[in-house]
């Protein structure tokens, strides 16, 4: 069976479409645009115009890309953002008119278990159980596990989220990055009462985010995603390297060969997550895995 994801978060869209047959995965395309989607809605709790005409106009592409592709299934899944835009309709509608269904407003629960499903599924010779932790643009998933999900908590310090909250100089300055810490410390303490973030036997970090750091930590010249893909990055590694993308200005970030140009300005506060989340786990280190929500959502839909 081919089927067809699209994840739309704060920061991103992407697209995977995938063949699943007796258990077997073939991935045929797998596609991202950075678009934004959550732009301002932090403070205002509304999509801006520019964000949704950026969004709709990745999904004009994606939509000729399932058609060309011969696509049997489709799912579409909105993410933070969108749960947390009241003008959100007006984006809904747009999706619409364009793909011929609705996107699933998905919690934050639904999406830290498509995250571990994705994951996790196919994993050989990694201890359980597992800590998936996904950073994304608006929010933070914790989910704990081993075959299946067994906690889960979705926290509000997504990598936009926390540059649009505190970062207004460039680097950040001391204040900004003492302010933004307070908060992120904050949201993991709540993560921590619903999930048992210090029991996993292995961290597993997915999202951009993340990929990014291994990339930094693998001193890749250009993004490889075969050479970061359950590549294993040290506690040490992910706070030296988040102090270096918090010292560095826009045009330094920029020209880092493996730096995704949409992450450019969110990749400090991302970092500065990812790095919090090291301490609070106390794990010596995490395991970076491009299999994410996208393959969750996949294997989801082949399954129904």
């Amino acid at each position: 069976m081919r089927v067809g994801v699209i994840d739309c978060g704060t920061n991103s869209i992407r697209l995977l479409i995938a063949d699943i047959n007796d258990g077997k995965f073939h991935e045929v395309q797998r596609e991202m645009k950075i678009v934004r989607l959550g732009q301002g809605v932090d403070e205002t709790s509304e999509f801006h115009p520019d964000a949704i005409d950026r969004t709709l106009a990745a999904v004009d592409i994606y939509a000729k890309e399932l058609l060309a592709r011969g696509v049997e299934r489709i799912r579409f899944c909105a993410t933070s953002a969108t749960r947390d835009a009241t003008n959100r309709d007006l984006f809904l509608e747009g999706v619409h008119d364009r793909l011929g269904i609705y996107p699933e407003v998905i919690s934050g629960d639904e999406e830290a278990a498509l995250s571990f499903q994705g994951a996790t599924k196919g994993l050989i010779g990694v201890e359980s159980p597992y800590l998936v932790v996904d950073i994304g643009g608006g929010s933070t998933e914790f989910v704990f596990g081993t075959s299946i999900v067994e906690s889960a908590k979705s926290v509000n310090i997504g990598c936009v989220r926390m540059s649009e909250r505190h970062f207004r100089s460039d680097p950040p300055s001391a204040d900004e990055i003492a302010a933004a810490t307070i908060d992120i410390t904050e949201a993991i303490g709540e993560a921590a009462k619903q999930v048992p973030i210090t029991s996993a036997k292995t961290v597993i970090a997915v999202a951009g985010t993340a990929t990014t750091v291994a990339a930094a930590a693998l001193g890749l010249k250009e993004y490889d995603r075969d050479a970061i893909h359950l590549s294993r990055v040290s506690a040490s590694k992910v706070h030296e390297i988040s102090q270096m993308f918090l010292s560095m200005n826009r045009h330094e970030r920029a020209s880092l060969g493996y730096m995704h140009p949409g992450r450019v300005d969110v990749i400090t506060a991302g970092s500065l997550v990812l790095s919090q989340i090291m301490k609070a786990t106390g794990a010596t280190e995490f395991i970076a895995s491009e299999s994410d929500i996208l393959d969750g959502m996949a294997w989801d839909l082949a399954s129904r």
